[in-house]
């Protein structure tokens, strides 16, 4: 089967490699390694600076991370749900907006948030390892402004070609959510809807308007 991965034409342009990892804003590709040389090496380095935004590696590209202020507190507030969800059943482990999971050979992805079960790992620990080689469960989208269409469906695409069972995408600006049980199977929730953990979570049920809502606290 092919992969993502495995392209029938290298790309000869920037743009055809533009197009081929989703069409990203140039601000957000990082110049040095240049684009299409880039290495897992590379993607620590980077990361590991305080200077430089968080990374994900895509067919050799340092590619930004696009989350704002608002994004950042959204996603970790529904760490936090998770986290208190999961309290006491022994399912798994929750990651933020910095944790870099290997899903195959040079594409490693960074969730804004992910679940990924005890099954998954190896002796159920996780390992202690800068880019472990573990695919989530659950991969969690926050949109930011800078996110293109493309750059989201490639992400879809990658999550369940690699083994992810579900996909929530949050859309601040709409105040809506798109969750994907395939590239192609997906449901849409207004904010006044609940979400459900389905087969990787059961049990979970999570009111929409309480993420959104998190962005909006100011001092009372």
């Amino acid at each position: 089967m092919a992969t993502v991965l495995e392209v029938e034409v290298v790309p000869e342009t920037m743009a055809d490699l533009l197009k081929q990892i989703g069409d990203v804003p140039l601000d957000r590709i990082r110049a040095r390694p240049a684009p299409g040389t880039a290495t897992e090496q590379d993607l620590i380095a980077n990361n590991e600076s305080r200077k430089k935004f968080i990374c994900e590696l895509v067919d050799g590209v340092l590619v930004e991370k696009a989350m704002g202020v608002k994004e950042s507190l959204m996603a970790n507030y529904l760490s936090y749900l998770l986290l208190t969800f999961l309290e006491g059943k022994n399912l798994g482990v929750v990651l933020g907006e910095s944790g870099a999971l290997r899903f195959m050979p040079g594409l490693v992805r960074i969730p804004d948030v992910s679940f990924i079960s005890f099954d998954r790992m190896t002796d159920g620990e996780l390992p202690d390892a800068p880019i472990p080689d573990l695919v989530p469960d659950l991969a969690v989208e926050v949109l930011s402004k800078s996110n293109t269409k493309k750059e989201i469906k490639r992400k879809i695409h990658d999550y369940f070609l690699c083994g992810v069972r579900l996909v929530w995408v949050l859309q601040p600006k709409t105040q809506t959510a798109e969750v994907y049980t395939s590239p192609t199977d997906v449901r849409r929730f207004d904010n006044d809807q609940m979400l459900d953990g389905g087969d990787v979570l059961p049990g979970l049920t999570l009111p929409l308007r309480w993420v959104f809502d998190r962005s909006k606290r100011r001092k009372s």
